[in-house]
């Protein structure tokens, strides 16, 4: 198959997946299965730990960005293709503790207010804009199209730190007021 109907075909799955992701995380975000009467207990301890991954995320991707500058192609791909393994643990932990646990309301007062709903608002809207740049970034590499790779990466890059950097911040910001 040519490099042309692979994209192509790659594409096609991309665009599910960046439809799908987010209708699935607001369909379950929405679900409490504790509401609906299952006896489960509420995960509340997940969220150090997601806060924790999307950490590391960032980290693994500032490494990676130091990885190719280095010319290691490779550790590269290796550590890139780990922040995508890290995104999905975190977004299915997230889901968990969602399905499992009351939302908590941020209680800062005054002008703190604003600044936490500008970060997770921001945070919400490109973690969901960012998804099918990570695809397509990733698409280009798998299929050794390195120009385009390197010209969409450098769209892909500064906005999944944004979201991995915040989501640790929202969890800071957030973290006191956790029953």
């Amino acid at each position: 198959m040519s490099n042309l109907a692979q994209e192509k075909k790659y594409k096609k799955i991309i665009t599910a997946l960046t439809i799908i992701i987010p209708l699935a995380v607001a369909a379950l975000f929405g679900i409490n299965l504790r509401e609906l009467g299952f006896d489960v207990a509420p995960l509340t301890f997940l969220p150090p730990i997601y806060a924790f991954i999307n950490g590391l995320t960032a980290v693994v991707l500032i490494a990676a960005v130091v990885a190719i500058k280095k010319g290691k192609r490779k550790l590269h791909e290796q550590l890139n293709t780990t922040a995508i393994a890290l995104s999905l643990a975190f977004l299915v932990m997230y889901i968990a503790y969602h399905m499992t646990s009351d939302s908590t309301v941020f209680g800062g007062e005054g002008a703190i207010v604003y600044v936490y709903y500008f970060i997770l608002i921001t945070h919400i809207v490109l973690s969901v804009i960012v998804i099918p740049f990570v695809l397509l970034t990733y698409m280009k590499a798998k299929l050794s199209n390195f120009a385009a790779h390197k010209k969409i990466a450098k769209k892909t890059f500064p906005i999944w730190l944004y979201v991995a950097v915040t989501g640790v911040i929202v969890y800071v910001m957030i973290s006191p007021y956790y029953a």
